[in-house]
């Protein structure tokens, strides 16, 4: 697919199936429908005037326990809306329409969704518009998108303007990484000589830092380079941060082949092609949405097409090893679906959550995956003429810290073929999650639940910390204490302990050492914070074969043979801490 075609495509998509699916909707009394593997509850149907047809939209939990999100039509100037709903859907409330300012300078059609940063603020991406007083875009039919920040209450605030050498048209959610900053791509933009990208770039990587105080700052990392690169082009899906801290992501097109890649890249911006899609069957192509690293290390992730039956598959990827979980259109009429447009999501009991954009045999399907490949349909959309439960589920799912699953629906719903939002519950219990994955003793953390009014103490690992709930009972505010560990932060409350859905990574520091230094075989103390789960010791980058844990304020460590002159560096599951100062090998 050239790049042409990956944009006739998603301009397409932008009024996805309308005609097909313009039908006369019944008003339909039943809201929750309900299966041996889960209850549905369509949530809201979309009106147009409030946001209509939310297509590869994550909503995002607020510390105020509602749900928030975008969609990429409606509003008051049909340009796209964000908003927030309460996870029972009794309230709704618009928080504000895109090309609000003047000249669209806010920017128009939000098709990812937002990021929650520890400042309880949002972030996220305009697809198109924003001032854009160069029309490099699209010949300045579009403007090239924006990047904003939006407040609980709905102040939103313009952070970056895209030009188009910086990229154009961001369609997918920011990821925050373990550094506060944010990371994205856009699927244009670039090197705008870039071959086989019609003049208009291939796509970026880019970082936006996020002061405690002053102006963000937005990085190019990196510019792919177009259809005769390895590298891919056209970056769709959302990016990942693995345990190793680089991201992880796909591209739409190119690649070795045609279809596609998975690729790695360093907060710095050192880009390497983990794997290469091809279109030759029975071969997963054309990786819409982004791709997960589960808790076993392993990579997973979808492709919308491709597989033994055409329809898409879910994939594993180990290293640059890519094995097929399962294709879709297995069953009669498609029954399990098709087209997984949205990537995927690890949920607490340990397996993969998704949802087919077709299929079922109706318009898309819920899904849940086990890490080994055998799949279960939780849900069929558009079981009764007229989809008023919604119809087409193109984006990643959420799972809240209630346990159950959200997500929107592009169109159907009572209200016009406008879209939906709504919920899935499989029984799965409530848990608390920080909005931040790393921080150093004394960092401020913030920890998301449901009901946590009453909480009697907050663990992390065996370091137990001060914390306040706040007024709502959804959301806690601690800092990390001395003599945390990393793992799951754990919230006790008089039912019961809740658990963190991830590990909390406590991050070492190394204050000083002595001697300063000695010959092979020296005994050096070390001194810093958080060094109880110390793993390994180097001295200029040579593994220390002796070291013990004396305390965790305090680590000895034997000088190897072969040490070279240079830092002394300790790993913790939590990060590695390198000293200021370099060691002397004598």
């Amino acid at each position: 697919m050239s790049c042409t075609a990956v944009k006739r495509l998603t301009r397409q998509l932008r009024n996805f199936r309308l005609a097909a699916f313009a039908l006369v909707l019944f008003v339909l009394n039943a809201a929750a429908f309900s299966s041996a593997q889960a209850t549905f509850t369509n949530l809201f149907d979309f009106n147009g005037t409030d946001g209509s047809n939310p297509q590869y939209v994550y909503l995002v939990q607020g510390t105020d326990g509602q749900l928030y999100g975008t969609a990429d039509g409606g509003g008051n100037n049909s340009d796209g809306s964000v908003y927030k709903i309460t996870t029972t859907g009794s309230t709704f409330t618009p928080l504000w329409s895109f090309c609000t300012l003047t000249n669209c300078a806010d920017g128009a059609f939000p098709y990812g969704g937002l990021v929650l940063a520890p400042n309880g603020n949002f972030y996220g991406t305009a697809s198109e518009l924003g001032l854009d007083t160069e029309g490099a875009c699209d010949t300045g039919i579009y403007g090239c998108g924006t990047i904003f920040e939006i407040t609980p209450a709905g102040v939103l605030t313009v952070l970056h303007t895209f030009t188009g050498p910086d990229g154009f048209e961001p369609y997918a959610n920011l990821t925050l990484g373990t550094d506060g900053n944010l990371y994205g791509t856009t699927l244009y933009g670039g090197n705008i000589s870039a071959s086989g990208c019609s003049g208009i770039g291939c796509g970026t990587v880019f970082k936006v830092t996020l002061p405690a105080k002053g102006t963000p700052k937005f990085t190019s990392l990196y510019s792919f380079p177009g259809s005769q690169a390895p590298n891919g082009q056209n970056p769709f899906g959302r990016l990942f941060q693995g345990s190793n801290g680089n991201f992880y992501g796909t591209t739409l097109d190119g690649g070795a082949s045609c279809c596609g890649t998975v690729f790695e890249i360093t907060p710095a911006g050192k880009l390497t092609t983990l794997y290469s899609f091809s279109s030759i069957p029975p071969n997963p192509y054309f990786p819409y949405g982004g791709i997960i690293q589960g808790t076993d290390g392993s990579f997973y992730g979808t492709t919308a097409e491709g597989g033994t039956n055409g329809y898409g598959a879910v994939y594993k990827l180990v290293g640059k090893k890519l094995t097929t979980l399962y294709n879709f259109c297995q069953l009669t009429n498609c029954a399990d679906g098709n087209y997984p447009y949205g990537g995927l999501i690890q949920a607490t009991d340990g397996n993969l959550y998704g949802t087919t954009g077709f299929g079922g045999p109706s318009e898309g399907t819920v899904f849940q995956i086990t890490p080994e490949g055998a799949l279960t349909t939780l849900y069929t959309f558009c079981p009764e003429p007229g989809c008023a439960d919604g119809s087409g589920p193109l984006g990643d799912l959420l799972q809240a810290t209630d346990g159950n699953f959200y997500g929107t629906t592009v169109q159907g719903g009572v209200s016009g073929a406008l879209g939906t939002i709504f919920s899935v519950s499989t029984g799965l219990g409530p848990f608390v999650q920080s909005i931040s994955s790393s921080g150093k003793v004394g960092a401020t953390v913030t920890i998301l639940g449901t009901n946590l009014t009453g909480s009697t103490a907050v663990n992390f690992g065996a370091g137990p910390a001060t914390f306040k709930v706040n007024s709502t009972g959804t959301a806690i505010t601690t800092s990390v204490p001395a003599g945390a560990t990393t793992g799951p932060i754990n919230v006790v409350m008089p039912s019961g302990t809740l658990a963190g859905n991830a590990a909390f990574k406590v991050v070492p520091q190394n204050k000083a050492f002595t001697p300063s230094s000695g010959p092979v075989g020296t005994v050096v103390t070390i001194t810093g914070v958080s060094l109880t789960q110390a793993t390994k010791v180097t001295f200029g980058g040579v593994a220390a074969t002796s070291f013990t844990v004396n305390s965790d304020t305090q680590v000895t460590a034997t000088v190897p043979s072969g040490a070279k002159t240079g830092k002394i560096v300790i790993s913790t599951p939590g990060g590695s801490a390198p000293s200021a100062k370099s060691f002397t090998v004598t």
